[in-house]
């Protein structure tokens, strides 16, 4: 929900107390990309969703493209990019709380077997902040940045005992305007209209319930099987700031008995958490200043396509997440190398569009959880191979042959993502493929990334065997092969599997700097020299491995990704 300015700001905002128009624009097209059942749409679909008009249209898309917060494919399809994590992850690290309570909610699922979730109040809403699930049959599929109604969650009995007469209004409007809750994504709609007055009459028992018992419960109100108790975790203050959550399935627990079960646990781990959050947190260090404006540059670059003004108000945005508890304007302008006026301007355009606000008495702005709605939680579900997918198949268009990723399974490397190149005589392997690590590139550069020793074990236990005559089988030889891997940063492996075959492969590595993953371009022999294949597939393949690590960083800033 928008937050009113005071007079004095609205006063300093853009002309007429309205947001920066472009900022406003471009935060409705990622709006109606999260929104969209389906994972892309066309220019011509956006129009019709935002009301735009498509010239408008273009030049937002063209932006946020240039930022890397959309990607297009086919020539017009319209796709919310990885890197678009960065306004929610900016949230996250500003709202403070998953830094401070999520260690506590992941040792509390470790010790109850169970999911573990910590959401937040969003408007009429609840939305997660930190998931901690357990890997069942029937596991809890809910991510990060998932909105749910609060009549239909235990954490929203517990939120609304707080609700001011306008939120209140709020939420009786949404029963009105969407009482089969079509509009949240993350939830099965009701499959009727209930009796009016019905979900009104009961939520308002539950919130009763919860304010005299301090817990609340959801017995089944999302989907059937599914059961949770919540504990509300106070601020200082007093005030609601987040809740946590036990959440089970009906083939373990009844409602009444996951209460039994884990409310000792969840008060004990509550206290805890609100201990946490009494904690004089540190002193955050102010940002290193931003350096001169960088949309100078694409603007020069892109003329009147690229909109300046969208480029330094998400600059703004991220840079609030830069420490908990946000910036001031001034930090804001030093973190974003902007003039202090053009930070005002997006700071209080922000404000007005509900994802920014003052905090508390001081002079600080911060973030509120209505940035996750910008695609967080459909991004949080991306898989390793879709996040390297389209990067290999631009590296594929650079280089015109196939290009993969693999990870080490046991021995051999397993290939997880595969774009193939069209020639009339190419590399045939799909995904799933599994070939032995020692005679490939990728596998080379996979065992590069362990330790010494452990490579050296992993050779030596394998089944090694010559392939095609050129196949390396001599122990130190191979020790040898992955120890110029290890120096050079790339493995070229020359017809050792198959004959005609060669490949050359880079690692990827993950935020913390480790190799999970490696990516490799394959070729005819026959074409050309190996100094041939370093000079013209390298470049691209350094670059592209580069583009699924930075990727990769964003999404696994905050989400647990399981790499296979």
């Amino acid at each position: 929900m928008p937050h009113a300015a005071t007079a004095a700001e609205a006063d300093a905002a853009a002309p007429g107390g309205e947001p920066v128009g472009p900022l406003e624009r471009g935060l409705a097209v990622l709006r109606a990309l999260a929104a969209h059942p389906g994972p892309r749409m066309r220019p011509g679909d956006l129009v019709r969703a935002t009301g735009l008009a498509r010239s408008t249209v273009d030049r937002i898309v063209t932006t946020l493209t240039h930022l890397g917060y959309l990607r297009i494919e086919d020539d017009r399809d319209v796709l919310l990019a990885p890197r678009l994590m960065e306004l929610g992850n900016a949230y996250l690290t500003c709202c403070g709380l998953p830094d401070a309570l999520e260690p506590l909610a992941v040792a509390l699922a470790d010790e109850l077997d169970e999911s573990v979730s910590l959401a937040v109040p969003d408007g009429a809403g609840v939305r997660f902040i930190s998931q901690s699930t357990r890997r069942r049959t029937m596991a809890l599929a809910f991510q990060i940045g998932d909105l749910l109604p609060a009549e239909r969650c235990a954490p929203g009995a517990l939120f609304a005992s707080g609700w001011s007469p306008e939120q209140q209004a709020d939420w009786r409007a949404r029963l009105h305007d969407d009482p089969r809750d079509t509009g949240f994504p993350a939830v099965p709609p009701r499959s009727a209209p209930p009796a009016p007055g019905e979900v009104e009459s009961a939520f308002r028992k539950r919130v009763a319930d919860a304010r005299g018992a301090g817990w609340a419960a959801d017995d089944q109100l999302i989907e059937p099987g599914l059961v949770a108790v919540a504990v509300p975790m106070h601020a200082p203050d007093g005030s609601t700031v987040c809740a946590l959550s036990v959440v089970s399935h009906t083939s373990r627990h009844s409602a009444r008995s996951l209460a039994e079960h884990a409310l000792p646990r969840l008060r004990e781990y509550g206290a805890r958490m609100e201990a946490a959050l009494a904690s004089p947190a540190p002193v955050a260090t102010p940002p290193a200043p931003g350096g001169p404006d960088t949309s100078r540059a694409a603007k020069a670059e892109l003329g009147p396509e690229f909109l300046q003004s969208l480029t330094r108000g998400l600059s703004v945005l991220t840079a609030l997440g830069s420490a908990p508890g946000g910036l001031t304007l001034s930090g804001a302008a030093e973190a974003t190398g902007l003039a202090r006026a053009t930070a005002r301007r997006a700071l209080l355009s922000l404000q007005q569009l509900g994802y920014a606000a003052p905090a508390g008495e001081g002079r600080r702005f911060t973030l509120l959880p209505t940035v996750l709605e910008l695609g967080y939680a459909r991004l949080s579900r991306l898989s390793f191979a879709e996040i390297a997918q389209p990067h290999l198949a631009r590296l594929v268009e650079q280089v015109h042959d196939s290009a993969s990723v693999a990870v080490l399974a046991d021995d051999d490397i397993m290939y997880v993502a595969r774009v193939h190149t069209v020639r009339i005589m190419s590399v045939n392997i799909t995904v799933g493929t599994r070939f032995p690590a020692y005679a490939t590139s990728m596998g080379r550069v996979l065992l590069a990334g362990l330790p010494e020793r452990e490579a050296a074990e992993r050779l030596a236990r394998a089944s090694v065997r010559p392939l095609t005559p050129f196949t390396r089988v001599d122990a130190a030889d191979l020790v040898e092969a992955v120890a110029q891997a290890r120096r050079d940063g790339h493995a070229l492996v020359d017809q050792e599997l198959e004959e005609g075959l060669r490949s050359i492969a880079v690692p990827v590595h993950d935020r913390t700097g480790r190799v999970v993953a490696a990516v490799n371009v394959s070729t005819h022999a026959s074409r050309g020299t190996l100094d041939d294949v370093r000079q013209a597939v390298l470049p691209a393949l350094t670059a592209a491995a580069a583009a699924i690590e930075e990727d990769l960083a964003v999404v696994t800033e905050r989400v647990r990704l399981t790499i296979p």
